[in-house]
């Protein structure tokens, strides 16, 4: 479940998140400007031809912003914020390294088109086979470039119940949430060919969190049996966990079933401090679905990957590459928010 930008506007000309809402694809997977944010969010694992292992993360963000004058003919009006984030964990290297942009849309230096198929951020995009589902990466920053070929093992997942993901008491308090929970992935990284599997989330809302809320613990498992499992826990500043919490399970055969808070239980086992901000980040969890007969054990694959903001337009968080064993074993990603701030959206 990933990460909003920490911007905070008024709600009131934006639609929320409630049941009943009608998906279609393809052209739910592109922009929703009646909501104040959306994001497309992209991690994954792979391995070059010798082996070696990297982890990425790609994430472009929206951001409403309808307190701009209608009236202005500017190409430079903000209508929409975007912020992008590209990250890569080189495992076996046990070096992190990340990437963030923030542009608005300009003469089409940042932006969302259904008809084009693309989402970009200056030269970082996702461009959309719209019949297919299959996505393609580029990005370039700082010595990194890479060129990423996604396909989609299973069609996409609505998670939650009625269509809408639930974070909190109240109508609208809630996100409308898909996934590509396995995408194959085939294509080259700084010139080397590279292959794996990835994740893909899309969310779009207008009000999520309460006050109450500190921030979350996000998971995607992608099990070498080739069921995928993604859980997400809600912290209250109280130390508690929110009954809103939830996760689904994609079975083999793509269909999905959702997982309320009392199915599974996240108990951290292990802890890294930064040394940038002084957040301490649980690095290795049991994971525990007793409906499944699941307990897993998951382990960073280095303790920093911290994404860590230079200004308070964007937010810090720890994203990154994991592994899983115990009843299962395989791959996926970690992501923990409000460790050093509580989460605004």
């Amino acid at each position: 479940m990933p990460l909003a930008l920490l911007l905070f506007f008024a709600f009131a000309d934006y639609r929320l998140a409630v049941p009943g809402y009608h998906y279609q694809f393809p052209r739910d997977h592109f922009a929703h400007a009646d909501f104040q944010t959306e994001w497309w969010y992209y991690t994954g694992n792979l391995r070059a031809r010798d082996g070696h292992r990297y982890g990425f993360e790609l994430v472009f963000f929206r951001q409403g912003k309808k307190d701009t004058p209608r009236d202005n003919p500017s190409a430079w009006r903000v209508d929409d914020l975007y912020l992008a984030h590209l990250a890569l964990t080189d495992i076996d290297g046990k070096r992190f390294r990340y990437f963030e942009r923030l542009n608005r849309a300009g003469p089409g230096v940042a932006g969302v088109s259904f008809d084009e198929g693309r989402i970009w951020n200056g030269n970082w995009e996702s461009r959309w086979d719209k019949a297919s589902g299959r996505q393609t990466l580029s990005a370039v920053a700082g010595g990194l470039r890479f060129t990423l070929r996604l396909a989609p093992e299973t069609p996409p997942v609505i998670h939650g119940e009625n269509g809408v993901s639930q974070k909190a008491e109240g109508a609208g308090k809630a996100s409308y949430y898909i996934s590509f929970p396995r995408l194959e992935v085939e294509g080259t990284l700084n010139g080397a060919e590279v292959s794996g599997t990835a994740w893909m989330d899309h969310e779009w809302f207008t009000q999520q969190l309460e006050a109450s809320q500190q921030g979350w613990d996000w998971f995607s498992v992608q099990l070498d049996g080739g069921a995928e499992l993604m859980l997400f826990d809600l912290r209250r500043k109280d130390g508690g966990i929110d009954p809103f919490s939830s996760g689904t399970y994609i079975a083999r055969d793509g269909r999905s079933t959702h997982l309320k808070r009392a199915d599974f239980e996240l108990q951290p086992l292990d802890y890294w401090t930064s040394p940038k901000t002084g957040a301490r980040y649980p690095v290795r969890w049991r994971i525990s679905v007793p409906s499944l007969k699941m307990q897993l054990e998951c382990a960073a694959a280095i303790p920093d990957q911290e994404l860590v903001s230079e200004d308070d337009a964007s937010p810090t968080y720890w994203e990154g590459a994991v592994t899983y064993s115990g009843s299962a074993t395989g791959v996926g990603y970690l992501e923990m928010t409000g460790y050093g701030k509580p989460v605004r959206l």
